[in-house]
């Protein structure tokens, strides 16, 4: 008994700095190079450094950078700690340029936020195929869920400190924001430093199924991610602009961001603790359909406490979802997961473009009593809860083998 004890001990401490410097990197990635932007717009706005137009075109730009960075980063399917170190450093430098860019000199802050956003694509993919290899390498796969706690966690930060620091200017923000993604960055690498994942490899006609089942259901999954993708974004770039139409305290509106980073890392902290033994497609399937629940309340509550609750649904959800897509894909793929998880990005990446392309389609003016903002909002209710229950029943038309996962 006590060997064994000692065994799990030794195998948590062999397994800390893999999962610590996985979670520093996707808290600088997405907490930072993805998502920085979102509580940092209104305080931009305040400022006068830029527009509501400009601010759209740079949200734009990192989406499409984020779904360049997705679709090339396959290319690092072999040295997936190159690409992170890569997508780490990029992420520094664009987010300090940011204090260079402004009303004269907007382009350079779309540039800025499109190279952002390929990086962050960048450690997010590698990240997971290196993290989740590693882990596996050690029998440790059922660790691989508090990888995910990172995004919540690098999104709580970036929210507090904005939060706090409402009263500064903002390029000061940007400033800080820049050194903390550096620091981060330098700090994960060094828990990843000479930790190269060397798995031993799968049975030959275990590779062979699992390319066969993983075909068979990729298109599947990258369409059911790409809704994800769609249904999550106007929330997650809007919401704390929103907050800011109904309340002009920064210390107020910028609560919102905090609340949903907060809400996505205990989320996953809790999925992980409690829901391990579920499979990842039941997971996948709930989050998605908590979330329809989440784009939902804003068509018929606007109030504070509405866009709150919002934060915490959508929130709440959005990074279980990913977890449990990105882990699926590498249960379907296991001899080479950085394609699919590639592919599901670039689906997540397209669909997180067409929502504010939907918007601008839609146009000023209200239709029906909703504006653009409710239309995006109610198309994703319904293609969310509609994926949400494909996702479930999707388990019953797989192959036994598949099934069982």
């Amino acid at each position: 008994m006590n060997q064994t004890l000692n065994r799990k001990t030794d195998s948590d401490r062999s397994t800390l700095p893999i999962l610590a410097g996985g979670i520093i990197a996707l808290a600088v990635a997405m907490g930072i190079g993805r998502f920085a932007f979102t509580p940092m717009l209104p305080l931009m706005l305040r400022d006068g450094i830029i527009d509501i137009a400009t601010g759209t075109e740079w949200a734009a730009a990192n989406y499409i950078g984020y779904l360049i960075g997705a679709l090339s980063a396959s290319r690092f399917g072999k040295n997936t700690r190159r690409g992170i170190m890569l997508g780490l450093a990029g992420i520094g430098i664009t987010t300090l340029g940011i204090v260079f860019a402004g009303a004269s000199v907007t382009w350079l802050g779309t540039i800025l936020r499109g190279a952002s956003g390929i990086f962050s694509a960048w450690v997010l993919v590698c990240t997971s195929g290196w993290c989740l290899n590693a882990l596996a390498a050690k029998q440790a796969s059922g660790q691989g869920s508090w990888l995910y706690t990172g995004v919540g966690l690098g999104i709580t930060v970036t929210g507090v400190l904005t939060w706090l620091g409402g009263q500064q200017s903002a390029a000061t923000l940007w400033i800080e924001l820049g050194a903390l993604a550096c620091a981060g960055a330098m700090l994960a690498m060094v828990c990843m430093k000479d930790r190269a994942p060397v798995a031993s490899a799968p049975a030959q006609h275990t590779i062979a199924t699992s390319v066969s089942e993983g075909r068979q259901g990729s298109a599947a999954l990258v369409i059911c991610y790409g809704t994800f993708g769609f249904g999550y974004i106007i929330p997650a770039t809007f919401l704390p602009t929103m907050a800011r139409q109904l309340t002009s305290d920064p210390q107020i509106f910028g609560l919102t961001w905090p609340i949903f980073g907060f809400a996505a890392a205990v989320s996953v902290a809790l999925v992980s603790r409690w829901m391990s033994g579920w499979k990842r497609i039941h997971v996948w399937a709930l989050a998605q359909g908590c979330m329809a629940l989440g784009t939902l309340l804003p068509l018929f509550v606007n109030a504070l406490w509405a866009i709150a609750v919002s934060a915490v649904l959508v929130g709440g959800t959005f990074m279980v979802a990913t977890m449990a897509g990105l882990q699926l894909a590498r249960e379907r793929m296991p001899a080479d997961p950085t394609r699919l998880l590639g592919r599901m990005t670039a689906g997540f990446a397209a669909g997180q473009i067409i929502g504010p392309l939907v918007v601008r389609a839609i146009g000023p003016g209200e239709i029906a009593g909703w504006d653009a903002f409710g239309w995006a909002n109610a198309i994703a209710t319904v293609l969310l809860a509609v994926t949400a229950v494909w996702l479930w029943r999707m388990e019953r038309s797989q192959p036994l083998s598949a099934a069982r996962r």
